[in-house]
């Protein structure tokens, strides 16, 4: 006979305050971030650009959620997009919006499919900007299957373009979470950052308070890491309605937040936008040409939540 439901979730509250987070499933978060000391990035003039995906919550689910302090202490302090939404269902296309200005034609979240289109990585070498993605769980070398462990293909949109996966330089970008946190105590962070959480610290197959915890215990470090005017966007591939906006979006009400030295502080923008606008954000602020739908106005852009000029110095 199982414990009374009062005490069940006492038990489980004592958990989550002692940081072992309950998962749904065999799903299981990863370790804290330990960083240290980030002296020589925070004397670099360098400024750089992130971005963390997270998976499958509205924002009702998210914006006002006892159960994500961290997130809406965010929220609060910096840049909100209060009318963000994500482009379609499932959650490939929508990476791939977030990193070509296109869906591709995928409206599944196949795992053996591949794409020759321009992307963001083509227009980032061509300007000689540098850039890693950071991807929890990560078995490596362009590990070309569905998932391993808490690791999704899916959720990894450069493993779907031919000319990353044929590139064995372009390859060695694509590396594992502990990654990152050496290359914040090094100083070596590039000027484009992308994070992948695994399927439990997305909130994909766990709960909110998991994936909270996961950008508590991951963010701060990063935000003392971004330079004078870098910036984090934090937004989720997809809600959980069709809702939307803009050009044609209808992938649910999510939830898009700014943070960092090159955001506004308590910034509310109530003009739409979906991942389309993200993409022409993250563009001009590296000083790129914006691709595909990124470049259509109606697809708006999170400037205003921005305390700086773009182009990034």
């Amino acid at each position: 006979m199982g414990l009374p439901r009062p005490v069940r979730i006492l038990v489980a509250a004592s958990l989550l305050a002692a940081g072992v987070l309950v998962a749904c499933g065999q799903a299981t978060p990863g370790r804290a971030l330990a960083v240290g000391p980030l002296r020589a990035l925070q004397n670099s003039p360098t400024s750089h650009v992130a971005i963390i995906v997270m998976e499958n919550e509205e924002v009702s689910g998210v914006i006002g959620n006892s159960a994500a302090p961290y997130i809406n202490s965010l929220a609060r302090q910096y840049g909100l997009a209060t009318a963000s939404y994500g482009i379609t269902h499932p959650s490939l296309p929508n990476y791939l919006a977030l990193t070509s200005g296109s869906t591709q034609g995928i409206t599944s979240d196949c795992t053996s499919c591949q794409v020759s289109a321009s992307n963001l990585v083509d227009q980032l070498e061509a300007a000689h900007v540098s850039w890693r993605a950071y991807l929890e769980d990560y078995p490596g070398h362009c590990f070309s299957g569905a998932g391993a462990g808490e690791y999704a293909k899916k959720h990894v949109p450069f493993l779907y373009y031919n000319d990353v996966v044929r590139s064995p330089s372009r390859c060695r970008n694509l590396v594992g979470f502990g990654e990152l946190a050496s290359d914040l105590r090094h100083g070596s962070l590039p000027r484009f950052i992308w994070i992948t959480p695994n399927l439990c610290d997305d909130m994909h197959d766990c709960s909110v308070a998991t994936g909270d915890h996961f950008l508590a215990r991951t963010v701060p470090s990063l935000l003392r890491g971004l330079g004078p005017h870098g910036f984090l966007i934090l937004t989720w591939d997809e809600g959980a309605t069709n809702t939307g906006c803009c050009s044609g979006a209808a992938g649910g009400h999510i939830t898009t937040i700014v943070a960092g030295p090159g955001a506004g502080r308590g910034v509310r923008d109530p003009k739409p936008v979906d991942h389309y606008g993200v993409l022409a954000t993250i563009e001009d602020a590296l000083g790129l040409s914006r691709l595909g739908a990124a470049a259509n106005a109606a697809n708006g852009n999170l400037s205003p939540l921005l305390s700086t000029s773009l182009p990034l110095p």
